[in-house]
């Protein structure tokens, strides 16, 4: 592709700009510095910030340059966008701690040899500057009333907004003003929850310099019915393997909904637009070859191709009659018709032996102690249907090891 603003285009990753042509024509013309901020407020990036981490790799593969900005400075207040109630007061240690993982993480994705992308850490200016400096420097541009139209204050006002968060616009706004000084950074990229914080931050270029900076924001990695992917029952899906394995985020991935598949593989894969949309148009239990496509190449840009491997060798063992592990599971016939107008999870849990009564069933399966296909079951309301099928089995797990498979006969 001529440009890659068309190939983000194309993928599904764009959901506003402040200019399309203009941005467009920008990234066509030549090298462009552009910033996408991360605030350290966990020590690992999740599944959500890797839009972010494949727009970056997308766009250093076509010559521009990306500053990976880690929010030691901003963590400290606190971002209000998206959020409900006022985030989690971490400490400076804390922060600092987080901050130099991130950028670790960051480095495996990123190539920041000289000159082709550039860390930074906004505590190296936020920390040490002098408050009133700051008001007379950066306040004196922002007004009150239209900050209070933004959205990310908005949903805030019923429970209350702290001065504290207030501040959290004027403060990403400026660091998008330092890096245009210090780097000619004129674009920044972020999830479509930043929008009021980018457009701040231009606005502040253009009051300050008379220039025009540029911001574009990405579609959130959600499900088709709009609830954000990566959150589990059992947690955040994270990309440090350490609290998210390689195993349990190629299941996590297998394991989505089949109208998710085409959107995941476009925005988290490499694959062509062709394969993704032949993948994503799959249709009944053809469905998860798209599926297994996407958890292996997602798990294979996190981990590596070794472990994205391991990682399918062990999901297909274990639905595998020849498997190692699934030689030694207990398996049972049933009859590919009770599946078909759907089978009660409850009722199959107790004729498998996997629990004693209904209510007992009911019970695991609200205490998080009931697995299908490795993902923590949470409805105990819930149908079993042909979809819930790999290659002709299902496999049931209570607790930690007691395992059982389901095949149609």
């Amino acid at each position: 592709m001529d440009n890659v603003f068309e190939l983000l285009m194309a993928r599904g990753y764009i959901e506003q700009t402040t200019g399309e042509e203009e941005i467009r024509q920008q990234l066509a013309q030549g090298p462009v510095t552009f910033y996408i901020g991360f605030d350290p407020t966990a020590d690992s990036l999740h599944l959500g910030h890797f839009i972010q981490v494949m727009v970056m790799i997308h766009l250093q593969q076509a010559g521009h340059r990306p500053i990976a900005l880690i929010g030691g400075g901003t963590a400290l207040v606190g971002d209000p966008s998206g959020k409900t109630e006022m985030r989690k007061m971490l400490s400076a240690d804390e922060i600092n701690h987080n901050a130099e993982l991130i950028k670790q993480q960051l480095a495996k994705y990123i190539d920041f040899t000289e000159g082709k992308a550039i860390a930074v850490n906004n505590a190296q200016w936020l920390q040490g500057m002098n408050y009133i400096n700051f008001l007379r420097e950066v306040g004196v541009h922002f007004s009150v009333n239209r900050m209070l139209t933004a959205e990310c204050f908005k949903s805030r006002m019923e429970k209350g907004l702290s001065f504290l968060e207030f501040n959290y616009m004027l403060m990403q706004s400026y660091d998008f003003y330092h890096l245009y000084k210090k780097y000619n950074c004129t674009m920044e990229f972020g999830g479509n929850d930043q929008w009021s914080n980018i457009l701040g931050g231009t606005d502040l270029i253009r009051r300050k310099e008379g220039v025009t900076a540029y911001g574009l924001t990405f579609k959130l990695l959600t499900t088709s019915e709009g609830k954000k992917m990566g959150k589990t029952e059992s947690g955040t899906i994270w990309i440090d393997p350490a609290k998210t394995p390689p195993y349990d985020l190629y299941q996590y991935l297998r394991n989505i909904d089949d109208a998710d598949v085409e959107n995941a593989l476009a925005l988290l894969t490499f694959l062509p637009m062709e394969q993704v949309k032949s993948l994503g148009s799959l249709a009944g239990s053809a469905i998860n070859q798209g599926k297994e496509e996407l958890a292996f190449q997602f798990t294979k840009i996190v981990h590596g191709a070794e472990e994205a491997q391991k990682a399918k060798e062990a999901a297909q063992a274990l639905f595998s009659s020849g498997g190692e592990l699934g030689s030694s599971t207990p398996t049972t016939e049933v009859e590919r018709a009770k599946f078909e107008q759907g089978y009660y999870i409850v009722r199959l849990l107790k004729e498998l032996g996997l629990a004693s009564s209904n209510g007992e069933a009911r019970r695991l399966i609200k205490q998080g102690g009931i697995y299908l296909n490795e993902q923590q079951l949470a409805d105990s309301e819930l149908d079993l249907t042909l979809d819930h099928f790999v290659d002709q089995a299902l496999i049931l797990r209570k607790g930690k090891k007691i395992y059982h498979r389901v095949v149609l006969k």
